[in-house]
């Protein structure tokens, strides 16, 4: 399926990428900065351990639920509308966290920027689709997976400095003047624009959608907590598999669905789609252990850990503000571009996994590695994706990518975790298989020393089981990209085929 026409370029498309990116970055810096601020709640609101999972989760599972049927929201009403109203509900979701005075108060506004958010992360995405020309798209979508990235390294950073200044509540309230800004810029600079004409809304497919993928990421989320094998997880993911399957057969009946099942016929959508589960599978594990193994095993502290795993998220901004990574991907090609970033993101975490007898040194290389690879391999595949779609659907197709992102995310992160844990219970008294439980109950120095170790290997095993899902990834998302692009060339006029093109209003 080739997709359609490219619009015409905007005269004010970088100011407008610079307006959207604000927001974007507001988005992804609330998924990290509540974690430094989870000691200052759970002692001023007296929140349960059970509480501060829901504050943390709450505001991940409504996203991560709603990108898909956020994303053809979009297309069918309005990008710029859903642009509005997104930012207005995640202010007003924003104002009340940060007011909140009790936990459920908290627990819900957490659910309403959710709500936003889902809105913000498909239609900022689906906007520089349509602002851009085809030429300057990878540089454009290089900027803003560079803003992803820095959000997730200054999250916990701002929320730090934030903490040390005013009261807990300020790391939701400094949202508001961003969301002001974000508001009279939108209304002022980014035109209007939707998919086709004449389709019809799908309540049922977005229903199915927003619960099979809600009860998916719920049931990952709870894993490591409550058991792979208890009652609740098992069940909670054969439901969502079940609504989700039901969602792909209402999607094939339905005459104007929210998701076109023929993309996956398209080698370049699948082959981007199995790369970027891969790629998220494995750096989001890694990364969300690699904090562990600053704090646990070189002993910084929480702010220290974030300000040294910076290195990594200022390597892809810099490569991709600059345009290197964009000249890269034009020069090598999409797959050759894929793979050479997943190798060297791969190569950064078996760094990171093998040089901790270096201190800081090794782990800093392999930050900079993983850097390098995730601004190269992450707009390219954000690009294969996008571009497999046609225009009309920019906005499903940024809810794909979203969603991709976030369940590679999750579902990395409960892995890797249960790698770790389980080889750290391997080496250490079960009744104390948490790191703390069983440093409290060591017996002198070398005993704590020898759980330390256990705790550094398991830490080793799972990352070096990221590198190897992120060089599969690689391996698997270049040949079929390498193929989609095979296939292209030899069909005559394939590029010529029209689809419906967005319509301005």
């Amino acid at each position: 399926m080739a997709p359609g026409p490219h619009p015409r370029p905007h005269p004010r498309r970088w100011l407008i990428l610079a307006v959207i990116s604000l927001t974007q970055l507001t988005v992804v810096l609330d998924n990290t900065v509540l974690n430094v601020a989870i000691p200052s709640l759970t002692a001023e609101l007296h929140a349960a351990t059970s509480d501060i999972q829901w504050m943390v989760n709450a505001y991940a599972l409504v996203q991560s639920g709603l990108l898909l049927t956020a994303g053809s929201a979009a297309d069918r009403y309005g990008r710029k509308k859903m642009l509005l109203a997104g930012l207005v509900l995640f202010g007003a979701g924003s104002l009340a966290a940060g007011l909140a005075d009790g936990v459920r108060e908290l627990i819900a506004a957490r659910a309403g920027m959710g709500v936003g958010g889902a809105l913000l992360l498909t239609t900022t995405l689906a906007v520089v689709m349509q602002v851009f020309p085809a030429g300057e798209l990878p540089k454009a979508i290089g900027v803003w997976s560079a803003v992803n990235a820095l959000g997730f390294a200054g999250g916990p950073l701002i929320g730090g400095f934030l903490l040390d200044h005013f009261w807990w509540g300020a790391v939701f309230l400094v949202n508001l003047p961003v969301v002001a800004l974000g508001l009279v810029a939108v209304v002022v600079l980014v035109p209007e624009s939707r998919g086709g004409r004449g389709e019809r809304p799908d309540p049922l497919g977005a229903v199915l959608s927003t619960v099979g993928m809600g009860g998916l990421v719920y049931a990952i989320i709870s894993g490591p907590a409550h058991g792979w094998t208890s009652p609740r997880v098992l069940l909670t993911a054969a439901g969502a598999l079940a609504v989700l399957a039901l969602f792909a057969y209402w999607e094939t009946r339905v005459p104007h669905p929210m998701l076109d099942l023929d993309f996956f016929r398209d080698r370049r959508f699948t082959g981007a789609v199995a790369g970027a589960v891969l790629i998220t599978f494995g750096m989001g594990g890694a990364l969300f252990l690699l904090t562990q193994h600053l704090q646990f095993v070189l002993g910084y502290g929480p702010l220290e850990a974030g300000l040294r795993t910076a290195p990594l998220a200022l390597s892809v901004v810099l490569l991709n503000f600059t345009g290197l990574s964009a000249r890269w991907l034009a020069r090598l090609g999409t797959p050759r571009a894929v793979l050479l970033g997943m190798v060297l993101m791969s190569a950064g975490l078996v760094a990171v996994a093998t040089l901790t007898g270096q201190g800081y040194a090794g782990t800093l290389l392999g930050l900079l590695l993983i850097g390098a690879g995730c601004a190269l391999a992450n707009p390219a595949m954000a690009h294969a994706i996008m571009s497999a779609i046609p225009p009309a659907k920019a906005g499903v197709g940024a809810g794909i990518n979203g969603t991709l992102a976030e369940f590679g995310n999750g579902l990395g992160v409960a892995v890797l975790g249960a790698v770790l844990n389980s080889r750290f219970a391997a080496l250490v008294p079960v009744a104390a298989a948490s790191l703390p439980a069983a440093l409290a109950a060591a017996d002198g120095a070398g005993e704590r020393g020898r759980i330390v170790a256990a705790y550094s290997s398991g830490l080793q095993a799972s990352q070096l089981v990221g590198a190897a899902a992120v060089l599969a990834g690689g391996l698997v998302a270049a040949a079929l990209l390498h193929r989609a692009q095979g296939a292209d060339s030899k069909t005559p006029g394939v590029a010529e085929t029209p689809e419906t093109e967005p319509r301005p209003v």
